[in-house]
């Protein structure tokens, strides 16, 4: 393996370290949407999932193995304790890959070892080799991670990466699984690695990080510069409590600061070689997209993809603006795939116009997803004189990234105003198709629609998030809704985009429902299929 690598290697793990933000929990169809936009979107490695952790994992990861992992594709990347059952799993997951790794990590910190782990350096050294030989009797490629590198003592950490490597490890990473270094220190853990393990040329140092104190981009820039290759990362930095290093802050860092860190890359400073394989137009969709298959709202004034990103409200900023971007834009918003809301489709486009534009939007649709899409299209068209690149992602994200529809909104009817109770009337059709109706009074048309839903589907929940943003300007603008509901602990999210907000507040609630009923089934199966089998 050639680790001279005159580039970075994005490794993103949206799919497994990002769906572990609370709520962020995605189905099977879910994940493989989002497979295809990192695909597009050029990430080398994606990191699919835990395949050990449950079967909807394991049959997630070789899914995406199946579909994404071709000849010409990315890398798909299984995570799996230092354990043969993990392993094992892992393996049998990623056989349908062209290009597969097996990612497997133990603890090295003395607090995880005593107090996780219970076991002493002397075992962690003996397990190490013997788990990464095994990982090789099934892939070429095999990634190994010292858990919580960053507390490590550094001359143990060199040891057993020492080991990996001997046992066949291509890709070393280092994890500051808790957010704790700075960049000072990160790149200095870097630095020692390069310095003190033998055999380190034999093998990519990768980073991960997360990002507790706000440090994580910082972090990976300074490894960047002591020797690392591979960056792990997740679309608009979510993952465990803060999140994860920002795929979109470090792409574009690398982009805009080039000539900055061509030569960590051996470059000469003057090359304009991307230093990455990142198609950065496709950045804005991604994020979107992941955004609303989460639940987890981007805020606005995320760096690269927030909603005022390239905003200039101050005089004198856009005055400057005006005259020369680069007065106060150090990038073109159009590097990440941001329009300037080109009009494009109108209410008498046809179908072939619809099917055309969505492809050069980069968006692959089945004929029954198309169909679907083009139906709201034209409803909206209706309503709209005139639809944006922007509305057209708002419909077909909507129309194609629902849950499965165990309940479907067939009505939703409310009548508010000052000095009146606030009454919503729903209708939804189950399963069985009954058409089930109540009514409802609130604190508001929105809290009476939720109301009268909850006391359709009867089961107890609890809204702890709602969310409305515009997808555009003007008085006919789609509107975006996000919900979070919670229920047992577990959150789940919905989403929903209209141009009447109640009715899209509607949807998003009960693409939320669905999704928890999906859960429930799924968990009743489980426990018959476990009953069986005792």
């Amino acid at each position: 393996m050639n680790t001279q690598t005159d580039r970075i290697i994005i490794f993103d793990t949206t799919l497994r370290d990002g769906e572990q933000s609370p709520g962020a929990t995605l189905n099977a169809e879910e994940k493989l949407t989002i497979a295809r936009a990192l695909a597009r979107l050029g990430v080398d490695i994606i990191e699919a999932g835990f395949p050990y952790a449950s079967a909807g994992d394991f049959a997630a990861v070789q899914k995406i193995a199946e579909t994404i992992g071709v000849e010409n594709g990315p890398t798909i990347c299984g995570l799996a304790r230092a354990a043969k059952n993990d392993i094992k799993a892992a393996g049998e997951a990623l056989k349908p890959a062209a290009k597969a790794r097996i990612h497997t990590f133990i603890a090295t910190s003395d607090i995880h070892l005593e107090y996780k782990l219970k076991k002493t350096r002397q075992e962690v050294l003996a397990i190490v080799p013997e788990m990464v030989a095994y990982a090789k009797t099934f892939v070429d490629d095999v990634e190994f991670s010292p858990e919580d590198a960053g507390r490590s003592d550094p001359e143990f950490l060199y040891a057993v990466l020492e080991l990996a490597i001997a046992a066949g490890a291509t890709t070393v990473n280092i994890p500051d699984t808790v957010g704790y270094t700075t960049p000072a220190e990160f790149g200095a853990i870097i630095r020692g690695i390069k310095e003190n393990v033998p055999n380190i040329d034999q093998a990519i140092i990768s980073v991960h990080g997360h990002n507790d104190l706000g440090l994580a981009v910082a972090n990976f820039l300074e490894a960047i510069k002591n020797g690392a290759k591979q960056l792990e990362c997740t679309i608009n930095g979510i993952g465990e409590r803060a999140g994860n290093a920002a795929l979109e802050e470090l792409v574009m860092a690398l982009h805009v600061r080039r000539q900055y860190f061509n030569p960590f890359l051996g470059r000469p400073p003057e090359s304009t070689e991307p230093l990455t394989n990142i198609d950065t137009r496709q950045i804005y969709k991604t994020s979107r997209l992941v955004s609303n298959l989460t639940g987890m709202m981007v805020q606005p004034n995320k760096a690269i993809v927030g909603a005022n990103a390239f905003a200039h409200e101050s005089g004198i900023h856009q005055d400057g603006v005006l005259k020369h971007k680069l007065t106060y834009e150090i990038m073109d918003a159009e590097s990440i795939g941001l329009t300037n809301n080109l009009i494009v489709l109108g209410k008498l486009s046809g179908r072939n116009a619809f099917r055309t534009r969505l492809q050069e939007l980069g968006f692959e649709l089945s004929e029954t997803e198309l169909n679907k899409a083009f139906v709201r299209f034209k409803d909206v068209a209706d309503k709209k004189k005139e639809i944006s690149d922007w509305d057209l992602e708002a419909i077909v994200n909507d129309e194609t990234q629902q849950a499965p529809e165990l309940f479907r909104l067939e009505l939703v009817q409310v009548s508010c105003g000052d000095n009146a109770k606030p009454t919503a009337t729903v209708t939804l059709r189950n399963q069985e198709g009954e058409e089930l109706t109540d009514a409802a009074i609130g604190t508001g048309p929105v809290d009476a629609i939720y109301k009268a839903i909850n006391r359709v589907v009867n089961v107890p929940n609890e809204l702890i998030e709602f969310s409305v943003k515009s997808v555009t300007a003007g008085i006919d603008a789609m509107g975006e809704v996000t919900i979070r509901l919670r229920h047992e602990g577990r959150i789940y999210a919905g989403h929903a985009a209209n141009t009447d907000i109640i009715v899209a507040s509607a949807r998003a609630y009960v693409s939320a429902l669905n999704r928890l009923f999906a859960a429930l089934q799924q968990k009743e199966k489980s426990e018959c299929d476990s009953f069986r089998r005792k």
